[in-house]
């Protein structure tokens, strides 16, 4: 098993309901395993703006997939759970990134490990910084990241 963290951010419809069901559905997946989920924060909008606030969160999974497999089950899930294509960065009922697996170095054209912007992310590194402070990326911990990174905006939902 390999412990790999995912992001998911959902800013259409019922976000935080949204994100329950895309946890939910990846644990009871037979070769994924959710072990740690954040809290949910709600998130301005980054890249394209004018659009509605986010909810974000991360969770920490065990998981016997390969990364692209991985990658994989979680565009089919979106999909499953109504997901259209759309704009870039723009809005979305549901969004599920493989941010980090195993201190895997991956570059293929549908998968970089670790994302490529997860140290620019406030919207990631808060809420994985609340399951994961010690995780290196990048030759730093989480939590050194998110304490770097501009967060503001960006609240913890009750």
């Amino acid at each position: 098993m390999t412990r790999s963290a995912l992001a998911f951010g959902s800013n259409l419809g019922d976000s935080a309901g949204m994100i329950g069901r895309a946890i939910g559905a990846l644990d009871a997946m037979v070769d994924v395993s959710v072990t740690t989920r954040s809290s949910l924060y709600a998130t301005p909008p980054w890249g394209v703006e004018d659009q509605p606030d986010f909810v974000n969160a991360c969770a920490l999974v065990e998981t016997d997939l390969a990364p692209l497999d991985l990658l994989s089950a979680c565009k089919d899930l979106e999909v499953a759970l109504g997901r259209v294509p759309g704009e870039r960065w723009g809005p979305r009922l549901i969004d599920i990134d493989v941010l980090w697996m195993g201190g895997v170095a991956l570059e293929s054209e549908r998968l970089t490990l670790p994302h490529p912007r997860i140290t620019e992310r406030a919207f990631v590194l808060v809420p994985l910084a609340e399951i994961a402070p010690e995780l290196v990326v990048g030759g730093r911990a989480v939590a050194d990241w998110a304490g770097v990174v501009e967060a503001g905006g960006i609240r913890k939902l009750g």
